[in-house]
């Protein structure tokens, strides 16, 4: 019994030393970047791959907001320091083209087929700004787009993989060093040390390349 006293408390301890590093990073998205962010419902403390919000049949376990909700997505310094002051190891979450088209949207897909396409766009020389890693997906951050623009971009293309899955204005993504249910989130690649906001690729030019990385590479990214 002592043991696993000792184990919850080592446990505690690691996650309660994120709480620096955790509001460090919000602080950096929403003052120095402008990102919109609020924090996410926790993963169950009884079960990490559960999630501590009302739905038993979560998909994204303390990966999304819920109390605050999406709408509460901010800017504010003050308001930042308090959510994670008063709740320092939840995760963080952006609202994906809120404030008015000034935070990024993002394009995801399973993370084995995001590396195989990001290898192949690599040796192609293609630009490609920050991209979020889970343990099961990764995300690639784009320039803000509307709905319009997106529907006419898919109604283009022969193929879409049903893979791929896009976050748009009123969505959501976890960003690191958010800890949540499915594991740690992480950058597969970071913005430059020091940018006064990052760089982020039109949806485009990143739905283009993925599409036919894909396709070339012979990944059908099944879904996931």
């Amino acid at each position: 019994m002592r043991e696993i006293l000792g184990r919850r408390r080592r446990l505690l301890s690691r996650r309660n030393d994120k709480g620096p590093e955790l509001l460090g990073a919000a602080l950096t998205f929403a003052t120095e970047w402008q990102w919109p962010v609020l924090p996410g419902v926790a993963p169950d403390p009884q079960g990490r791959a559960r999630c501590a919000c009302p739905d038993p049949e979560c998909t994204v376990p303390g990966a999304h907001p819920f109390d605050p909700g999406l709408l509460a997505a901010t800017t504010d310094e003050r308001m930042v320091r308090w959510w994670w002051g008063n709740r320092p190891t939840a995760p963080i979450v952006l609202a994906t083209g809120a404030a008015g088209g000034k935070a990024p949207c993002a394009v995801s897909l399973p993370a084995l087929a995001a590396s195989r396409a990001l290898t192949l766009l690599d040796r192609r020389g293609m630009r490609l700004g920050p991209v979020v890693a889970a343990p099961t997906r990764w995300a690639l951050l784009v320039k803000p787009y509307s709905m319009e623009q997106l529907g006419e971009l898919l109604y283009a293309k022969d193929f879409v993989p049903g893979s791929l899955r896009f976050h748009g204005e009123g969505g959501y993504l976890a960003l690191p060093p958010s800890e949540t249910g499915q594991g740690a989130i992480r950058w597969e690649r970071a913005p430059l040390p020091g940018s006064a906001k990052p760089w982020v690729p039109d949806v485009e030019a990143v739905v283009d390349a993925v599409v036919d990385a894909l396709t070339r590479t012979g990944v059908s990214a099944p879904e996931l």
